[in-house]
């Protein structure tokens, strides 16, 4: 089974401009969108929702919700956009998500899940998978998550992506979920081991190319959040640790090839600011990446930036820092 390394889905983050900004930097990593409501996909601007400009990486539709009906039509309409698979977002722990009954407080009802995956599985050629936590509130021990993980199998799920931290849907926030509740990873592992011929990523916490190569030798896949969304030229360290890649461009060629796409869209009514935006932790780490961010927040991430600045975006980076832009 090929081992893989993703970026996860993550809300008001990980849209259509983001997974195409990311791809320029990283040929092998597979990308998420964040999660689409299955109803909106069915009422709502479907190609809005679901058109992204074709990229070679595998790109996977996230989907939330919980009416097996809706779910199907929604991956029924899904299915001829490019998307690789579907997966359903069952660890989502926010309490907007869980008014409306989706993410992790779907946990709680195992059958309702299966339902809604059998519905999905039934209604498209595409891969569905599931990502979800190894827990909830007081609910935290193997024998539950083996058994959660065997009954969405049961139902069609091809890939399990496992947030190795339960989540605690009354007491936190959805930032606070994302870091209170501790990690065990072990759980992921252990799980591994008993569902030996499926496909079992691990997420949470990764932050180094170490951490993601010692994962690899336990599991099948690494799923990556917030730290590539801090600093997505991490992208690059991956390539080079973990794909063998050297041919790598440069955070300088990474806004070249962004301009043409930059036009692109911006020519088609999308505002400015929702593309650069994605850009602000391209620097990070390096001399000159307060300058960049000051440059963004004056000029490129305010709702009403003047178009015209894109023909100076090069001249910027340039003057961002000369040297260590190179690689």
């Amino acid at each position: 089974m090929k081992k893989t390394v993703s970026v996860a889905p993550m809300m008001d983050c990980t849209d259509k401009h983001e997974i195409y900004f990311l791809s320029l930097i990283s040929k092998n990593i597979h990308l998420y969108t964040e999660m689409i409501v299955a109803n909106a996909i069915i009422r709502g601007d479907r190609d809005k929702l679901l058109l992204f400009k074709k990229i070679n990486n595998p790109v996977t539709l996230q989907v939330g919700g919980s009416n097996a009906r809706e779910l199907a039509e929604a991956c029924k309409i899904s299915e001829d956009y490019g998307y690789k698979e579907i997966n359903l977002n069952l660890g989502c722990p926010s309490k907007k998500v869980q008014k409306n009954k989706f993410g992790a407080c779907l946990m709680q009802e195992p059958g309702l899940v299966a339902k809604c995956i059998e519905a999905m599985t039934k209604a498209t050629k595409l891969p569905v998978t599931i990502k979800t936590r190894i827990g909830y509130n007081d609910v935290e021990n193997f024998e539950f998550l083996k058994s959660f993980i065997q009954t969405t199998k049961d139902a069609g799920s091809k890939k399990f992506i496992i947030h190795a931290r339960k989540a605690l849907l009354k007491k936190l926030t959805p930032k606070e979920n994302l870091n209170i509740p501790p990690l065990k990873y072990d759980f992921v592992y252990k799980l591994k081991d008993y569902f030996k011929d499926d496909e079992i990523i691990i997420n949470g916490g990764v932050k180094t190319t170490e951490e993601i190569k010692n994962h690899l030798t336990k599991v099948d896949g690494v799923m990556i959040g917030r730290a590539i969304y801090h600093s997505p030229y991490f992208l690059a360290d991956i390539e080079k640790e973990i794909f063998k890649n050297e041919n790598i461009p440069t955070r300088t060629e990474v806004m070249e090839n962004l301009i043409p796409y930059i036009q692109e869209q911006t020519s088609k009514g999308v505002q400015l600011n929702h593309i650069m935006r994605h850009t602000v932790g391209l620097f990070h780490g390096q001399n000159g990446s307060k300058t960049w961010k000051q440059y963004l927040s004056k000029n490129m991430c305010i709702r009403d930036a003047d178009l015209q600045k894109v023909n100076h975006i090069m001249d910027q980076v340039r003057k961002t820092n000369p040297v260590s832009l190179e690689r």
